[in-house]
């Protein structure tokens, strides 16, 4: 355990931040969950609202630094090719 005051501040401001990541990284995935469902149930239009509501938890996430950039332009950019895919005429 940490012994000088500040060093003990510090344990105390990381253990809340990993929390609150923690719960937003859960936000995430849910929200992941819950559009990969949607996709697959071929609901093309309840898909593309789910779409942007993922997208914006996908954006607050990258610009908290939760996920890399880069993740989350892999992720918007395989759901909206699911979603094109989807919404294609066959």
């Amino acid at each position: 355990m940490a012994n000088h005051k500040s060093a003990i501040k510090a344990h105390r401001q990381n253990a809340k931040r990993r929390e609150k990541n923690r719960q937003e990284r859960t936000r995430l995935r849910t929200a992941l969950k819950s559009i990969r469902a949607t996709l697959a149930s071929g609901n093309a239009s309840g898909a593309r609202l789910e779409l942007q509501k993922t997208v914006s938890v996908i954006d607050k996430m990258a610009g908290k630094g939760i996920i890399h950039n880069n993740t989350a332009g892999r992720y918007k950019s395989r759901l909206a090719k699911q979603l094109a895919k989807l919404s294609a005429p066959a």
